[in-house]
């Protein structure tokens, strides 16, 4: 407590604690903006947000391409149409050895239990890395 001839902080104007830097001083305005990150969040300097959105992003790609290819499979798409035919060929290279883990009697089950398989690996492994690289 600040002796009675003193003001309460002793700093500054108008007798307002000074904003320096540590974690108990953050500067005016912080915490009233949720989407202003903290000016000295080392994230924001590295660059380590837009690795994550571009993982993110690339995921986010690779999961759609495995869902439009179950979906034609399963709704019987021509495989002579370019695009069905580039879903296809992409599918099949990125499903990195997991398209043949689960061998149930119907095809289409396998398609459907493989590529979702391998989808979700995909999801897993990129929110492990974007919290690696989003951990302070």
């Amino acid at each position: 407590m600040a002796p009675p001839n003193q003001p309460p902080y002793g700093h500054g104007p108008h007798n307002q604690p000074p904003y320096g830097p540590g974690p108990h001083n953050p500067p005016p305005g912080y915490g009233q903006d949720p989407y202003r990150p903290h000016p000295r969040d080392p994230r924001r300097r590295d660059g380590g947000a837009a690795v994550a959105n571009v993982i993110r992003t690339v995921v986010g790609l690779v999961v759609a391409v495995f869902l439009l290819h179950i979906l034609f499979v399963l709704t019987g798409a021509n495989q002579g149409n370019g695009f069905v035919n580039g879903v296809y060929d992409v599918a099949k290279v990125l499903v990195l050895g997991l398209g043949d883990v689960f061998t149930p009697e119907d095809a289409k089950l396998g398609v459907v239990l493989n590529y979702g398989f391998a989808a979700l690996i995909y999801l897993a492994v990129g929110q492990l890395v974007i919290r690696l690289i989003n951990r302070p």
